[in-house]
């Protein structure tokens, strides 16, 4: 068994996907930034984007933020007119969201932007890397997903302590 203190973290595979998402979240949030935008707020746009006429509680399973939190960035959207809500025709207490034209508008124009780290990458890797590379983090995700759902099993309970 290695010795935690024999490993440096840059070798662990965590800490090298952590950094990863850690810089592709500041390079999204100083784009999105110049929009306007929150990563949140562009996540319901683009989800809208692909499927129009959402809840707030779908909305906020797409985008992996509570409720409670989707309700507030929604209002926020209403109100920059980057999307409308409407009840819904089947129960009258939920709202569904749908884009505007405005909001279409900004998503395509912050899109343009964040879809130049996508052709960035394309232009770092040859065909057979990047299809390589893209196997290989849907491996790790899946085992990120597996252990999630399937945490180790607990140490054997602690006596009280007196």
């Amino acid at each position: 068994m290695t010795n935690v203190a024999e490993v440096s973290a840059e070798e662990y595979l965590c800490t090298r996907i952590r950094r990863a998402e850690q810089a592709l979240m500041a390079h999204h949030e100083a784009v999105l930034r110049t929009y306007g935008l929150t990563m949140t707020q562009y996540a319901v746009l683009l989800t809208l984007s692909r499927d129009d006429g959402m809840s707030g509680a779908q909305l906020a399973r797409a985008c992996g933020v509570t409720q409670q939190s989707m309700a507030t960035v929604l209002t926020g959207m209403q109100a920059k007119g980057l999307i409308d809500r409407q009840p819904s025709p089947v129960h009258a207490k939920v709202m569904i969201a749908d884009l505007t034209d405005a909001g279409r508008s900004l998503l395509d124009k912050a899109y343009q932007e964040v879809n130049v780290l996508e052709k960035a990458f394309v232009d770092k890797f040859t065909p057979a890397e990047h299809r390589q590379f893209c196997d290989l983090l849907d491996r790790a995700t899946e085992t990120l997903v597996e252990q999630t759902l399937r945490p180790p099993k607990p140490a054997s309970p602690r006596p009280p302590s007196t």
